[in-house]
């Protein structure tokens, strides 16, 4: 392992870089340097320990490379915290727009309660009480996705030497269906909420247009106008998600929609370019329960339930599900048959109707 000396253009500090050859890339920086001619004690001082740094960087670089090849893992390359661990996994494995890993940092360090953690402490036992807090603080698909990806991040570390046997290995992820039947919209729904005032019009416009696109709240929250073309939508905040590209034809309503918002005093005059200029999601929804009660729609409706009902509705006319996950922005169709899906009957008036039907006069 040699290391090479360069003088900066001043001439008063000494440069070192690790001399792998002369090809690109094999003179990378140390990040070590030291003083060319040390004016005072502090600056020799300086220079000393500086050396020490440079040797130290010196002797693991030449373990690392002694140990290619060989199941040996230099003591050095291990991290003491999991949490570092974790945020460096995050790190290496982030694509632009998915903030989702991040997210579920945020939750194992709100379930420790600290920002430390050994790897020594992450052990099957410590794995089966986070799962089940997972299980009992989140519904749905939630619980199962967090802890998917945390079980992405313990076979890395396992593979990387933190762990003889990998602790999450027989502990599967599962997901916590919610008790409660989610609410969605019917057609007629649809229509007395279009002809009903909201004293917030952009609050109005976004979750209609939500409930004629599939959007979540999230992705209507941002939605710019660069995202629309003529009669379609670039969908490129679902395509962050699942990394191919969704282009939407809009329905008239929604076409019609954005023409009104065009019209708004904050239509396309804003700053950001956002289509909605919208209040926080619980601000929203405070809204949007008002205006439900007054449209006569007795439900409890949160901006989650145009996204169901987006996907029920189309169901109900019987387009089929590979299309449906496609509008809503998923790879497969797994979501639209276990979470999209009619949580209550329909009329019963109507389904029993079907049966056959006769005179029954004379029959009993």
């Amino acid at each position: 392992m040699n290391i090479g000396e360069k003088l900066n253009k001043k001439g008063d500090k000494i440069y070192f870089f690790y001399d792998l050859g002369r090809g690109p890339g094999q003179r990378p920086s140390t990040g070590v340097f030291i003083y060319a001619n040390p004016q005072n004690q502090i600056q020799k001082n300086f220079n000393k320990e500086a050396l020490k740094i440079l040797e130290t960087k010196k002797s693991q670089l030449t373990i690392e490379q002694q140990a290619v090849g060989t199941p040996v893992i230099p003591a050095h390359k291990f991290k003491a915290n999991f949490v570092e661990y974790f945020e460096d996994y995050i790190k290496l494995n982030k694509r632009e727009g998915n903030r989702h890993l991040a997210c579920y940092l945020t939750k194992f360090k709100a379930y420790i309660k600290s920002d430390f953690i050994s790897p020594v402490d992450i052990t099957e036992n410590f794995c089966k009480r986070f799962r089940r807090h997972l299980l009992d603080t989140l519904t749905g698909e939630t619980p199962a996705n967090y802890y998917a990806r945390f079980k992405w991040v313990v076979k890395a570390a396992t593979k990387d030497g933190y762990f003889r046997n990998n602790p999450t290995e027989d502990i599967p992820a599962v997901r916590n269906p919610s008790a409660a039947l989610k609410e969605h919209l019917e057609s007629e729904e649809y229509i007395a909420l279009l002809n009903t005032p909201c004293f917030n019009q952009q609050v109005k416009l976004a979750f209609l247009f939500s409930c004629y696109t599939g959007l979540r709240w999230v992705d209507v929250k941002r939605l710019e106008w660069q995202d629309l073309q003529g009669g379609t939508l670039i969908t490129r905040i679902i395509q962050q998600k699942t990394g191919k590209p969704v282009v939407l034809t809009l329905h008239p309503i929604a076409l019609a929609i954005l023409e009104e918002v065009k019209q708004l005093p904050l239509g396309k005059t804003i700053s950001t370019n956002k289509v909605f200029s919208l209040p926080t999601a619980n601000g929203a929804n405070k809204v949007l329960g008002e205006w439900i009660k007054r449209a006569g729609v007795n439900k409890y409706v949160t901006w989650s339930c145009a996204r169901l009902s987006f996907s029920i509705l189309l169901k109900d006319k019987n387009v089929d599900d590979v299309t449906i996950a496609y509008l809503m922005g998923h790879t497969t169709t797994r979501q639209v048959q276990q979470t999209y899906k009619r949580h209550k009957p329909k009329d019963q008036s109507e389904a029993i109707s079907h049966l056959p039907s006769f005179n029954i006069e004379g029959f009993l």
